[in-house]
């Protein structure tokens, strides 16, 4: 019995609108509803008419069981069958998908705050410019796994790696600089970037490293973060964000003091070297948004998404077999007529 009802199980699966079956006994139940066909043509009234009723009945029972009355309910089974779309599951195939595993990494130490960059014609800090353009930057990597990892005086993940990157924005539109500390670790940031990513495979490991410091806090050097990072493929490209000392209100240079003076553009960029990524330098709003374009032109990754068995269509066959048993049926009618 159980078996019995697996079977049934997986066939009704093979069915797309197995609900379309319930209409099988449409036709009988019609017969029985209506009405019988009234005889309008005329009659021969005979005394011994009774006697022939039970051979007319014999003569309609035979009429309504032979001929094209099977070729017709046939066709009607056809017919609901193809109704409910039969399916069989095809090979196996594998889409490829294109994408990168992409850890974003951006400093929320206190230089951060530094009101030197513009954006829509307005003075903001480092960190709002720099949220605004990531923002933009993730509403464009469809088909990438991203997280996010903040540092200060530590370094922290704020996402896992996701295809969901409106959890990512809600998180990023939430950090503040200070949330991590005010100094900046960057070897600590490129470390647990790198502990992230291990797992993943070794040409998708990509970091992007967002800071406008040195290094002053954390346990490990920056190159040193760097030289672990290329023994467990990571690529890391970094950018040095900041203005150059001044900023450009109403139209007029305004000097800013200490401004641009303490990034380690040399560390930045020998990271990068040893991972096989790319350096950056942004000055300004502009330019920062031309790096995460640049970054995002890269040519991505091609990998193997998950198996998929796709469903194939098999309705039409039950429906031209309908149409090949309605066919004969007429013709029956039509010869026997």
């Amino acid at each position: 019995m159980n078996a019995w009802l697996a079977q049934w199980q997986a066939a009704m699966e093979m069915l797309a609108w197995p609900i379309a079956l319930l209409a099988l006994p449409l036709p009988l139940l019609l017969r029985w509803a209506l009405p019988p066909a009234r005889q309008s043509s005329p009659a021969l009234r005979v005394p011994y008419g009774h006697r022939l009723d039970p051979v007319a009945q014999g003569a309609s029972r035979g009429v309504r069981g032979a001929g094209p009355g099977w070729l017709a309910w046939l066709a009607w089974a056809a017919l609901c069958l193809a109704a409910a779309r039969p399916q069989v599951l095809g090979d196996p195939v594998q889409p490829p998908r294109v994408g990168r595993d992409l850890m974003l990494a951006l400093d929320l130490s206190g230089s951060m705050s530094e009101i030197d960059m513009e954006l829509g014609s307005r003075a903001v800090d480092r960190l709002t410019a720099a949220k605004a353009v990531i923002a933009d930057f993730l509403s464009r990597r469809d088909g990438d796994r991203v997280a996010l990892l903040v540092f200060g005086r530590r370094a922290y993940a704020l996402t896992p790696l996701t295809l969901d990157r409106e959890s990512v924005r809600e998180q990023l539109d939430d950090s503040v600089v200070g949330l991590a500390g005010q100094e900046t670790a960057i070897g600590d940031a490129i470390a647990l970037a790198v502990k992230r990513l291990r797992s993943q495979p070794a040409e998708q490991r990509v970091l992007i490293l967002l800071t406008d410091g040195v290094n002053t806090a954390g346990i490990l050097d920056p190159l040193k973060a760097a030289e672990l990072a290329r023994s467990e493929g990571v690529r890391v490209h970094t950018i040095a964000f900041g203005g150059e000392g001044s900023l450009s209100l109403f139209g007029f240079r305004l000097p800013m003091p200490g401004a641009g003076d303490e990034i380690d553009e040399a560390t930045l960029q020998r990271v990068a070297e040893l991972t096989g990524g790319k350096s950056f330098r942004a000055r300004d709003t502009n330019e920062l948004a031309g790096i995460y374009a640049q970054i995002d032109r890269m040519e991505p990754i091609r990998r193997p998404g998950k198996a998929l068995r796709p469903r194939l269509e098999r309705y039409p066959w039950p429906l031209g077999a309908a149409f090949v048993l309605a066919l004969l049926a007429f013709a029956w009618r039509g010869r026997r007529a």
